[in-house]
């Protein structure tokens, strides 16, 4: 037996050991009864280990979040509140606070399990701080600021109830295709806006001060106020040249902090603007809360009931929008996005609460959530630490909150509204003024919408701008939807089938092939674009038509109003005397609604067969004899040999003959002969999803299955016999034999098949050009 301090794996004493991080493994093998306690005891300190890391991640995460997104809720939250004066600045930034803390609490609480930081957001807060000035100045006469609160927090409460209704009507998807001009011209005007409202603060002035105004009191203004700002929006948007460990909206603001007060240690602080203050207006704001559903407060309520409600209403699509935005944008990469109903959900009655407690709408908060991620953090956690420091900032440290200059946080969201300019607007402008950029008058359309979206919002009503914009995206996506969706119009006397014909045939068919015309078709067909069809085919058709043929196959979408104008479009032309065929797939959902009006003789897979059912009526009407049979001596391919030649040749030839629907040979089978077509005709097919796709028809004076005698490989396509077929074979075995004993009517007969194969290439690289075209 061992000793009992001896290692079990390396019978060696335990001091000796040579892997001494193997020790409790090793005595694990030499006394397995003895030091199972030990392995229990190391796993459990390497998952201690775990969860302490974790969590600690987790609260670093939630701080570094906490410190970008407190100046963001203070100074949006000031700007939802700036239209009432100076008194309520304060109350504005505790506003903002309260609302984050109840969004991200109220978020978890309700399911939501990712890193996602809950703040008020831009484009809300744009849309809230117009509603309250309207509200203010809707009524001439001083306004009765207890009245408009409740109206207002009425609007909050209500949008965020009808948020959460669009969840669980399971509409989050519906509104993520809200129109895109509409949208971008409400972003850009917030941020345009958010960006001007700050010059006041920034010029330092005493008071409130809108930017209408600023240039009229430019005397009032305190340079070293913009001094500071200077300082505060370069270190901003210069920090992360220095470092990528601390946010740029933290080293804004506190580099614009250090130079106020280092102004004001040095006697310069009468020439400083004002910082946030104390709340002076928190008790009005607070009655008028705690008063908010008696009967007192019902006449505001009832006399303002369609303001609440459309208030609500174009609030709860715009948070809605934006929330499913910001959450594409915040997702972590490679994610699908999920849960966008659900996400309504939470954020509705976060928002509804909000409103109880004085806050005002809030969304997913794209700077924090991103930081919040990059300094570690993996769940929930991170996102409940993030609101316990706001918590902590709307009690506790508000008073030291309150001493942020006005100045240094005007200029941080200066930056922060910049950088909030939609995006795909720059790339639209850019591409407008760009040489050579193809539908220039479409971008300018999307632009001029977005500018008027932008103009109303401001000039007219926040409201009814976001109505007007998408009424008039979905009145421009009408009248582009009615525009000519023609992909390519053509006539038939230089266009034609695949099937041969004869000379005399041909000299018909170049005669009047004109009077067939092909009319292809993309995209979506309905009651505006068809009606344009209509139009057009009534115009082209007039006189010389004898048969029109619509390519629907590149149809993506056809309505009943489409449909009913094809079959008004059918009886037309049969009262004119000229049918009508379709092309497209028998199986797509156009076809089975054009099933009723066209009957199926007149459907066809592809526009081949559709030409050679105008050009065999072109030819019956013109009354063209058929084709007679071909004498062997006057086969093109015999045409280098003399007359002796061919004779020799017949002899090692064979009578072959199939009649009309015959399959002469399928595509995979062994191929051993060639033929010549004394009579007759037959197609070439090759299998397709949507059935067989012809390539060429034979006639008499044609070869075919000469792949068998030069690569000697299965057979590449399908040949059936259109009509009765009579012609000549030549197999493998006797064409070896000629080959041996008559060398030169081989080499002529091969030469004549490269010249034959050279010609199909040409027809097949003419049809690959069509078909790409």
């Amino acid at each position: 037996m061992q000793p009992r301090d001896a290692c079990g794996l390396c019978e060696s004493r335990q001091g000796a050991c040579p892997v001494p991080a193997n020790r409790i493994d090793c005595r694990a093998n030499a006394f397995p009864g003895r030091t199972s306690r030990l392995r229990r005891q190391r796993r459990a300190g390497q998952a201690q280990t775990g969860v302490a890391k974790l969590r600690s991640s987790e609260i670093i995460a939630g701080l570094v979040s906490s410190t970008t997104a407190i100046p963001l809720a203070m100074a949006f939250g000031m700007f939802a509140f700036v239209s009432l004066g100076d008194e309520y600045f304060a109350y504005g930034a505790m506003a903002g606070l309260i609302s984050a803390v109840i969004a991200g609490v109220a978020c978890v609480v309700l399911g939501d399990r990712s890193t996602r930081v809950y703040a008020p957001r831009i484009t809300t807060t744009f849309f809230l701080g117009l509603l309250l000035y309207s509200l203010l100045h809707r009524d001439p006469g001083a306004p009765d600021v207890s009245a408009t609160l409740l109206v207002f927090f009425a609007i909050v409460l209500l949008g965020g109830l009808l948020q959460a209704l669009f969840g669980i009507l399971r509409l989050g998807t519906l509104i993520k295709f809200a129109p895109q001009p509409v949208m971008a011209g409400f972003q850009n005007m917030a941020a345009v806006l958010l960006l001007l409202v700050q010059f006041g603060n920034v010029l330092g002035f005493d008071h409130n001060v809108r930017f209408t105004r600023v240039f009229s009191e430019i005397g009032a203004a305190k340079p070293l106020s913009a001094l500071v700002a200077a300082i505060t929006c370069l270190a901003m948007w210069h920090a992360r040249r220095v470092t990528a460990k601390i946010p740029p909206l933290l080293v804004g603001l506190g580099c614009g902090t250090l130079a106020y007060y280092a102004l004001i240690a040095l006697g310069l602080g009468d020439r400083l603007g004002p910082v946030i203050g104390q709340l002076t207006a928190s008790a009005a704001m607070r009655a008028v809360l705690v008063d908010f559903s008696p009967l007192a407060m019902a006449q505001p309520l009832e006399n303002s009931a369609s303001v609440i409600f459309l208030g609500a209403l174009a609030l709860a699509i715009i948070a809605s929008i934006d929330a499913l935005l910001c959450a594409k944008l915040t997702s972590v990469p490679g994610q699908i996005s999920t849960g966008d109903d659900r996400l309504l959900v939470r954020l509705g009655v976060a928002n509804a609460i909000s409103a109880g407690f004085g806050g005002i709408t809030n969304g997913i908060n794209i700077g924090p959530s991103l930081v919040n991620r990059a300094f570690g953090a993996t769940s929930f956690v991170s996102v409940l630490i993030n609101a316990a420091v706001l918590l902590v900032a709307a009690t506790a440290l508000f008073p030291l909150l309150a001493f942020l200059p006005r100045a240094v946080l005007s200029a941080a969201i200066m930056v922060v509204a910049i950088q909030h300019i939609e995006p795909w607007t720059r790339q639209l402008a850019m591409r407008l003024f760009a040489p050579g950029t193809p539908q220039r008058g479409v971008i300018a359309l999307d632009l001029g919408v977005s500018l008027f979206v932008s103009v109303l919002s401001i000039t007219i009503n926040v409201v009814l701008a976001v109505f007007i914009g998408i009424g008039l995206a979905v009145l421009l996506f009408v009248v582009r939807m009615s525009r000519s969706n023609i992909r390519r119009l053509y006539r038939c006397d230089t266009v034609r089938s695949r099937r041969y014909r004869d000379p005399a045939e041909l000299e018909v068919l170049h005669r009047d092939g004109a009077s067939v015309l092909v009319i292809e078709l993309q995209g979506a067909l309905f009651f505006g674009s068809a009606e344009r069809l209509a139009q057009i085919v009534d115009r082209e058709t007039a006189q010389g038509t004898r048969a029109l043929l619509l390519e629907l196959r590149r149809i993506t979408e056809i309505d009943s109003t489409g449909a009913r104008i094809l079959g008004e479009i059918d009886a037309a032309l049969h009262i004119r005397g000229v049918p009508l065929a379709l092309v497209l797939s028998g199986r797509t959902e156009t076809a089975a609604r054009l099933a009723d009006a066209f009957k199926g003789e007149r459907f066809f897979p592809d526009i081949d067969r559709a030409i050679e059912w105008a050009e065999d009526d072109l030819l019956k009407q013109a009354g063209t004899p058929p084709s007679q049979a071909l004498p062997l001596e006057r086969l093109p391919l015999f045409a280098g040999l003399s007359a002796e030649q061919v004779a020799r040749l017949c002899d090692w030839l064979e009578p072959v003959a199939w009649p009309a629907g015959q399959v002469i040979f399928r595509s995979g089978d062994p191929g051993s002969a060639l033929y010549l077509v004394t009579r007759g005709r037959a197609s070439v097919h090759i299998r397709h999803d949507d059935g067989d796709i012809r390539l060429v028809t034979f006639a008499a004076g044609a070869v075919f299955g000469e792949l068998a005698l030069l690569d000697r490989g299965p057979r590449s396509a399908t040949i059936t016999a259109d009509e009765d077929i009579e012609g000549f074979g030549l197999s493998e075995a006797s064409f070896a034999e000629l080959c041996r004993q008559h060398p030169d009517i081989a080499i002529k007969l091969l030469q004549a098949l490269g010249r034959e194969l050279s010609v199909r290439i040409r027809h097949a690289n003419m049809t690959i050009q069509q078909l790409e075209t």
